[in-house]
């Protein structure tokens, strides 16, 4: 019998990144870029001990990412899952304290009873990485920072239940942005940047399928983007590929969302 998986961001933006995964009483924290305190927090808003979680999963090293890290693994002797680079870069940031599981990109290895397979994206990291979790019947996709959508990215987010995935700006409002320089935008822009709206609604044309049940949007852009903008792009995207009923929601930085199943794929007859 397999057991059921949920997740629920407890906050995505410049400000700070976490999500949390539960499946059959093992509980990962993917990130940990908040503060201890607000994770803790956020955590517990959800019904999650901090005490509880199995471990920690990082992305990749910069602060809006591991911000927390330090102060949360003082009086919590969790194992945190890096990249053997990011771990180093992370080290020498002062968190020097944590139990350390390294891999390599591209590498799967087993938390419990769950399957965790990484994979290589592109952004202004050391070795930036994102994730599929899964087991016998779901699997859940994360994907935050990323400068563009990579052939072997959307291999390995094929057939997912449900998708985290970085929405971060809208083309459009990033060129008439009076607030940043053009250094800036051409960093956002780049292949080591983050992802526009246009190259997700790319990327759901190729992924999208009748068993992804659930799309949360992240990261978004408080001056270039929004969440009505999001929501009816990839809307309209998915209803025209014939996906109507994937439920979509954009995390914000305030607060944590909802938990979301991860529902077993829809199979048609």
């Amino acid at each position: 019998m397999n057991e059921r998986m949920r997740f629920a961001v407890l906050g995505s933006g410049s400000g700070g990144n976490a999500t949390v995964v539960e499946c059959g009483g093992v509980r990962l924290l993917i990130d940990a870029g908040l503060s201890a305190k607000q994770l803790c927090m956020r955590l517990m808003q959800l019904g999650v001990d901090p005490a509880s979680l199995n471990g920690i999963l990082l992305t990749h090293e910069h602060g809006d990412h591991v911000r927390g890290l330090k102060n949360f693994l003082k009086t919590r002797p969790v194992p945190v899952f890096a990249t053997r680079d990011t771990a180093h870069v992370v080290r020498e940031q002062g968190i020097a304290g944590a139990i350390w599981k390294t891999f390599e990109a591209g590498q799967a290895f087993p938390i419990a009873h769950l399957n965790v397979e990484t994979f290589a994206i592109q952004h202004d990291a050391v070795d930036p990485v994102g994730f599929v979790i899964g087991n016998a019947a779901n699997r859940f996709g994360l994907v935050s920072d990323a400068g563009f959508v990579t052939r072997s990215m959307t291999e390995r987010l094929r057939n997912l239940s449900a998708l985290f995935v970085e929405a971060n700006y809208d083309e459009e409002l990033l060129e008439l942005d009076t607030k940043r320089p053009w250094s800036i935008k051409q960093r956002i822009s780049s292949k080591h940047g983050h992802l526009s709206n246009v190259q997700v609604a790319e990327l759901l044309r190729e992924i999208a399928h009748a068993g992804l049940s659930q799309i949360v949007f992240g990261h978004l852009s408080s001056d270039c983007n929004c969440p009505k903008k999001v929501t009816e792009l990839f809307g309209k995207c998915l209803r025209e590929l014939g996906h109507a009923h994937t439920a979509l929601h954009c995390a914000t930085q305030s607060e944590p969302t909802p938990w979301f199943e991860v529902a077993e794929p829809f199979r048609l007859a």
